[in-house]
């Protein structure tokens, strides 16, 4: 029997037994984190250099983009090095390390898209006094309140997991290190102190979940008040992208979690973590760029300025 203060590293999930399947595998990931660091770094250098583009709903989407590109560092490479090396191994530090800042970039974000929900509500509902609440200084309190409350949730779960002693080995049956895997291999029983910590985390999901509920029932109600096809435009550019991020990053994740454990298997949990961690940070800024005329507009110029200094 194993203990947690002898394992120097720990055993991820290989996705393939054959060298050609490992190659493709690096190939997909390769292509995927290419698409995400494209996208999500369009974004970021759009917002940055468009002064249009210096509002509320934008800097909260350059945070966004900003969480979402370490998402997905935070597990790919680790994920193309094994392939590409024909390796499983991680070491103990860079396990917790990498436990560490996933959670800590998988909550901020869900905070943020809270945020993002009551910056639309105050848009579509409250918009004369959208200045006034959603001030530099507010949004800046908000974006940090975020990142902040993600740090600490993060810091009580790895100090947490990782204080258990671990006495069923060290394979990890996932691609990257993920607690619920974590857990099944402690000690039986030293893992409840995790669970109620989970337990409170569930509370926080569904406020969260709640708050964001309640601010577009309001807004869709606000828009079907209107006359005019201005809030319909405004709910097309602006709210159904968040909504449809929201969506992407809830139903991936609470299907990982929340299933039945009697379809669970390797595979499954393989799929649905590569869809809740890797497809939202890739997928995002095309969402966010399909019916928004203003970002489209300054990332054409962005590409375009690239396109001009490279020739």
């Amino acid at each position: 029997m194993s203990n947690s203060s002898s394992i120097t590293e720990f055993l991820l999930l290989a996705f393939a037994d054959t060298r050609e399947l490992q190659l493709l595998h690096f190939v997909l990931f390769l292509g995927i984190y290419l698409a995400a660091l494209l996208g999500n770094g369009l974004i970021l250098t759009a917002v940055a250099c468009d002064h249009r583009l210096h509002t509320p709903m934008y800097f909260f989407l350059l945070n966004l983009s900003v969480i979402d590109l370490g998402c997905i560092t935070t597990t790919v490479p680790k994920a193309m090095a094994n392939c590409l090396w024909h390796t499983r191994a991680i070491s103990y530090t860079g396990c917790a390390a990498q436990v560490f800042l996933f959670v800590f970039l998988i909550s901020a974000e869900y905070y943020l898209l809270t945020v993002m929900s009551y910056d639309r509500y105050i848009a579509i509902c409250k918009p004369l006094h959208y200045r006034t609440l959603l001030s530099s200084r507010a949004c800046a309190q908000m974006a940090a309140a975020a990142w902040g409350s993600g740090v600490l949730y993060a810091l009580l779960h790895t100090a947490n997991t990782f204080s258990l002693p671990l006495c069923q080995g060290n394979t990890v049956d996932q691609f990257f290190c993920e607690i619920p895997q974590i857990l099944k291999l402690s000690c039986s029983h030293s893992y409840l102190r995790e669970i109620g910590l989970l337990t409170v985390s569930c509370f926080l999901f569904w406020g969260c979940f709640a708050f964001i509920l309640f601010s577009y029932v309001q807004i869709f109600m606000a828009v079907l008040r209107m006359p005019s096809e201005q809030g319909w435009h405004k709910l097309f550019s602006t709210c159904l992208p968040h909504l449809a991020v929201v969506f992407l990053f809830l139903s991936t994740a609470m299907f990982a979690y929340l299933k039945p454990p009697s379809i669970s298997s390797p595979s499954l949990n393989l799929v649905m973590a590569f869809l809740y961690s890797v497809m939202p940070p890739a997928m995002n800024p095309l969402i966010y760029s399909i019916r928004n005329q203003e970002l489209k507009n300054a990332i054409r110029k962005v590409m375009s300025w690239m396109f001009f200094r490279i020739c």
